[in-house]
């Protein structure tokens, strides 16, 4: 059942579920979706009073989700074009030539190809080989650090995922965005940090919070940074 709520200037929309249970629960999911179970005799008003009361804790659950959303810009792949590589700014430069590769050379991603329909796949190439790379590589140390809490992740695959930087299975397997690549170190360590922290801690909880800003002080910086870099 599909309802909503009106918060000051905002609507918070909501999903009811009804079931044999005692009291109301409220979940924010990681694609912002507000899930309600509330017990079979609880009246629509009672809950849209409790959802009032929740309302500042649900819009922040909101809000930190939405690091995990990437809002990657439609790029034209021609030259002069400015994308991102670990967190840097950098040229495209597109050469015609009988060979083809894409190179880093200073402050530009250098594109030699025959066939200039073919730039925007290979720099997407370019770029997930990168990614395969230089992710698995930040997030290693970070792994041996978690192993103190006698926890390991079963394995670190890379997934496009239009709504996600990042997640954890129940099994334990983390996947993450291929392009966190863009991303500054920074970030692709929190983003590995938060998903590590998943193997303790199921859900946000404080312990949750409590364990990443133990592993990470300047997280809240990082999500920032995260949030704003490919708006």
């Amino acid at each position: 059942m599909e309802s909503f709520i009106q918060f000051g200037s905002m609507k918070i929309d909501f999903r009811l579920e009804y079931s044999n249970r005692k009291s109301l629960g409220i979940t924010v999911t990681s694609d912002l979706e507000v899930l309600v179970k509330a017990p079979v005799d609880a009246s629509l008003d009672k809950i849209k009073e409790k959802l009032q009361k929740k309302a500042p804790w649900i819009i922040r659950q909101q809000s930190f989700f939405l690091s995990f959303h990437p809002k990657t810009p439609a790029r034209k792949f021609i030259s002069g074009e400015t994308h991102l590589y670990l967190g840097r700014q950098y040229r495209l430069k597109i050469n015609e030539g009988k060979s083809v590769s894409v190179k880093l050379k200073g402050k530009f991603i250098v594109v030699t190809t025959t066939d200039k329909n073919k730039v925007k796949q290979l720099v997407n190439d370019w770029y997930l080989k990168n990614a395969k790379l230089k992710l698995h590589a930040i997030a290693q140390p970070i792994i041996e650090k978690f192993k103190k809490y006698k926890v390991e992740p079963s394995s670190i695959v890379l997934r496009d995922m239009p709504t996600r930087w990042g997640s954890c299975t129940p099994k334990g397997k983390i996947i993450l965005n291929p392009e966190l690549i863009k991303a500054p170190k920074g970030c692709i360590e929190y983003v590995v940090i938060h998903e590590l922290c998943h193997l303790i801690h199921h859900d946000h909880t404080q312990k949750f919070i409590d364990l990443q800003m133990k592993e990470m002080k300047d997280w809240e910086k990082w999500k920032a940074k995260l949030e704003k870099l490919l708006a």
